[in-house]
């Protein structure tokens, strides 16, 4: 089983998951800001699980500096995403998975100040650049990240996803 964080608004019953999380969309000079660890073969968004009693303003802001130690403000909620999908392998393998994350356009700093990495309960977790025209060369989660960075639309997109 996954490890849950005590405080995250994240429940698990009959072999499904939900989880409300926040994720961060850092670009800087035409790369965005995305994580990886040593498990997966993946990049995947900054951010993480909303606490209980927290906003998801404050979330995605603890979120972002304790994963890159950089402090950015938000610009503007971008995308609400609903997320469903099954997992055959990682932390997830077998459960169902509903997660709402809300994710937040950062404002940018004018230069790429995070080529961080930090532990986390999956190991080593690292922070990279890469060029928004070059995501399709790589697995990136959320899968809508590269078609919203092209676009960079000024309302607020809803997007839902059904991987199973």
């Amino acid at each position: 089983m996954p490890v849950l964080d005590k405080n995250d608004c994240c429940f698990e019953r009959d072999g499904r998951r939900f989880r409300y999380r926040v994720g961060a969309i850092i670009v800087e000079d035409e790369h965005v800001l995305l994580a990886r660890n040593d498990i997966g073969d993946y990049y995947y968004s900054v951010g993480g699980g909303v606490h209980l009693g927290e906003t998801a303003e404050d979330a995605v802001r603890r979120e972002v500096r304790e994963e890159t130690g950089v402090d950015y403000e938000i610009e503007r909620l971008a995308v609400v995403h609903e997320n469903f999908f099954d997992n055959d392998s990682g932390l997830l393998r077998g459960l169902v998975c509903h997660e709402l994350a809300l994710f937040y356009l950062m404002k940018p700093r004018g230069r790429r100040d995070c080529d961080a990495y930090n532990f986390t309960e999956v190991g080593k977790e690292y922070m990279e650049w890469l060029p928004i025209d070059r995501l399709s060369e790589h697995k990136v989660f959320p899968s809508f990240l590269g078609e919203y960075l092209a676009e960079m639309p000024e309302e607020i997109k809803h997007i839902v996803e059904r991987d199973y």
